[in-house]
C-alpha cells in the first residue's frame, strides 16, 4: 500500500488468537497463560464482537487467525471459523492451526467452507492457510501447499531459537509471496519488535512480501519496522490499547 510520491505504508494484519471458542491474549507464546481478551473494542471476548470492534477502528482487509486448539492439540475450531468467514464475507482470513501437510489444509477447508470448498469465497471471507513452521511435517509441505493455492508461511522463532524444519528457514526459494517472520517471545510483551531477525530474514528473501509479528507497541515501532524492509505486521495488544492511528480507507498507519 503506497502514499502518493511513492512513499510506502506498512499494512496493519490484525490477529485473533482463538482459544475454547474465544479470544485470548497473548503472552509472551506461554499458551498456557492466555487468558479471554479484555478489551475496550468489544463487550466480550467472542471472537465476531472483537472483530467487529477491530473493522470499527479501520477496515482491514485481511485478518490472522491462530488456532491455539489446533496448533497445541490438533483440535481445530471450524465452526468458530466458519462463522468468522460467514459473517464478514470482505475480510481475507489468514488461518494457522497447525497445519503438518499438505491434507490437514483440505481437510480443514472442507469443513470450514461446507460442501461448497473454495467456490464459497464470493460469500465467504476468503480462507488462506498458513503454514506455521512449528508444526511442518517437512519443507515439501510447503511446496506442496503452494500448488493448491495462495498460502502464507510463518517461520516460526520461540525463546530457543527457531522451530520447524532447518529446510524450510534456509531455503528462500521455496517460500511464498508472503511471509511472516513470528517473533514468540514478543507476543504481547511491550518490549519492541525483534529488528534484527527481522533484517536477517530481508536479506534472504527473494522478493517475498515480509510481515514482522511480536512486539509492536507504537508507531516508532512501525517505522523501525518499515526502515528494516518489512511490508506489514501482525498487531493484537497495541490495536486494543489504542496505540496507533488510522488512515480511514485502508488498514494502514501514517
Amino acid at each position: 500500500m503506497a502514499e502518493a510520491g511513492g512513499k510506502r505504508r506498512i499494512e496493519i494484519i490484525p490477529v485473533l488468537d482463538l482459544m475454547g471458542g474465544t479470544v485470548v491474549r497473548g503472552i509472551g507464546g506461554d499458551r498456557a497463560r492466555y487468558r479471554p481478551i479484555e478489551t475496550p473494542l468489544s463487550p466480550s471476548p467472542d471472537p465476531l464482537a472483537v472483530l467487529s470492534g477491530l473493522l470499527n477502528l479501520a477496515p482491514f482487509e485481511t485478518v490472522y487467525i491462530a488456532d491455539l486448539d489446533a496448533i497445541m492439540d490438533g483440535r481445530p475450531q471450524a465452526s468458530v471459523l466458519a462463522a468468522l468467514l460467514e459473517a464478514f464475507p470482505n475480510v481475507t482470513f489468514w488461518i494457522d492451526a497447525g497445519f503438518r501437510n499438505a491434507q490437514g489444509i483440505d481437510r480443514l477447508r472442507s469443513r470450514v467452507l461446507g460442501a461448497e470448498g473454495k467456490g464459497a469465497a464470493d460469500r465467504r471471507g476468503a480462507f488462506v492457510p498458513v503454514l506455521g513452521s512449528e508444526t511442518l511435517d517437512d519443507a515439501r509441505t510447503v511446496q506442496e501447499a503452494r500448488r493448491d493455492g495462495e498460502v502464507v508461511l510463518s517461520l516460526d522463532f520461540g525463546a530457543e531459537g527457531y522451530r520447524g524444519p532447518e529446510a524450510v528457514l534456509q531455503d528462500p526459494a521455496i517460500w511464498p509471496k508472503s511471509l511472516i517472520v513470528m517473533t514468540l517471545a514478543k507476543v504481547g510483551a511491550r518490549g519492541g519488535p525483534d529488528l534484527d531477525r527481522v533484517a536477517a530474514i530481508v536479506s534472504k528473501a527473494q522478493n517475498q512480501r515480509i510481515i514482522a509479528a511480536g512486539g509492536v507497541r507504537n508507531e516508532d515501532d512501525l517505522r523501525a519496522l518499515e526502515a528494516a524492509g518489512t511490508h506489514g505486521v501482525l498487531i493484537a495488544s497495541a490495536l486494543h490499547a489504542g496505540a496507533l492511528h488510522f488512515h480511514k480507507i485502508k488498514g494502514c498507519v501514517s
